[in-house]
């Protein structure tokens, strides 16, 4: 009886050490999957405003109508009945369950190289890590008969790639390779970076198919996502892989801040990367050629600053800056390091479309608060009291300053800016609304 007893005993601690251990890999595998789903920065789409995470109803702008994100929640509105196999087909195939196709605004041609390790982590998160909410999703404000969701299958065979996992290339830098993998997968960078066709698809979707791939958006909803090739006129030449981490981690560096839709990539996803993955990713875009063979670095030129020096404002613009712009980022036009971003050689104040630049003037804009720099600096707007054309002197001023190499605007370009609800995509973008 003792005997049984005892064997019955250790039978059951057996069992409890069993089912222990599975709880603790399937909490792994949660957390993981976690991770995972910030640096696809989910909850940004999938977020309404002032929404439950996750519950979908983000409305979109796109050239045919208003789409709106649906719920990733495990609830019965959302993916709570989708099977693993469901849900590998929705993110690297762009199919739902029902078998229809999602809009492209959905980075699938993006999620088709993720590993299935991956997959596998994220469908344990998001059916046992996050919390369910019963939101029914939205129908899309497009007209019929563009609505109608069949076309997209044509789209899909035609622009989307053939799903295949990742595999190391053996030649590749290990940690080159893991960045590669992030920015042209999971990260999705190149759904907002790099130029779409009339059609919709990127025009490239990695470094191997040609210069395009992150050379940089036409205006989204007021902002330029820049570009991230090693261009140093207005892409990442000029920056050290260790300024690109420090931005990416914190939305600022020695010499720059981040603005505009980068600014919920950085609080929603970046920040809560690790140190490992944040070096693989800049190291990774510090390998891109620049999109222009004859780029040249920034040469800063003193001129100006010499000039403001001894009060010599005749540059157009300059009275304006010196007003308005100049106690934050100084006459001699370098700011503060990680607080006030320098403008000298600044790559967005240099880009062909000078939105961005007019839009922070107009609009203003804040840095967002992180866990390694946790202050907020916001830059106020300036559109209620300059002029069209106080707005376009001060944005050329900067522009051909110390040394920057921008091209001038026109004043038209304020004007269409200054009454535009920023909504608007162009012919080769999509993305999300953002509120004004």
């Amino acid at each position: 009886m003792n005997r049984m007893l005892i064997a019955t005993v250790l039978v059951g601690m057996g069992m409890t050490a069993q089912t222990t251990q599975a709880a603790q890999a399937e909490q792994t595998l949660v957390s993981q999957g976690e991770y995972l789903a910030r640096a696809g920065d989910c909850v940004a789409c999938h977020t309404a405003k002032d929404g439950k995470p996750f519950a979908g109803g983000l409305p979109m702008e796109t050239p045919i109508g208003t789409i709106y994100s649906t719920n990733i929640t495990p609830s019965s509105e959302g993916i709570g009945q989708y099977s693993f196999e469901d849900f590998d087909r929705a993110l690297r195939r762009g199919i739902r369950k029902d078998g229809s196709t999602l809009y492209p605004a959905m980075p699938y041609p993006s999620y088709a190289r993720l590993t299935e390790p991956d997959m596998q982590a994220l469908y344990a998160y998001f059916m046992k890590g996050v919390t369910p909410v019963q939101e029914p999703n939205k129908d899309t404000d497009i007209p019929w008969p563009l609505s109608m969701r069949w076309p997209l299958s044509i789209w899909r065979g035609v622009f989307a790639p053939k799903p295949e996992h990742w595999q190391p290339l053996p030649e590749r830098d290990p940690v080159i390779d893991r960045g590669a993998y992030l920015v042209e997968g999971l990260g999705h960078c190149g759904a907002c970076h790099t130029p779409r066709a009339l059609t919709m698809q990127e025009k490239a979707l990695s470094a191997e198919e040609g210069d395009a791939f992150l050379a940089g958006s036409a205006p989204l909803e007021g902002w330029v996502a820049k570009n991230l090739r090693g261009d140093h006129k207005d892409g990442l030449g000029s920056w050290s892989e260790a300024q690109l981490v420090q931005f990416l981690k914190t939305g600022r560096s020695d010499t720059s801040a981040v603005f505009g839709g980068m600014s919920d990539v950085v609080e929603h996803s970046m920040q809560y990367m690790s140190d490992a993955d944040l070096t693989a990713i800049a190291r990774y875009l510090k390998t891109l050629p620049p999109s222009n063979p004859n780029d040249t670095p920034h040469v800063y030129d003193r001129q100006v600053a010499d000039a403001l020096w001894k009060g010599d404002d005749s540059k157009p613009g300059a009275g304006v800056y010196i007003d308005n712009c100049a106690a934050c980022h100084r006459t001699d036009g370098k700011g503060y390091t990680r607080v006030f971003p320098a403008l000298a050689g600044n790559p967005v104040v240099q880009t062909q479309d000078a939105t961005s630049l007019i839009h922070l003037v107009l609009k203003g804009g804040t840095l967002p608060a992180t866990r390694t720099a946790p202050s907020n600096f916001t830059m106020p707007a300036y559109g209620w009291r300059l002029s069209d054309q106080e707005v376009t002197d001060v944005v050329n001023f900067i522009r051909t300053s110390w040394g920057n190499q921008g091209e001038p605007i026109e004043v038209k370009a304020v004007k269409k800016l200054r009454t535009s609800d920023m909504k608007q995509t162009s012919g080769d973008d999509l993305g999300q609304v953002t509120e004004h």
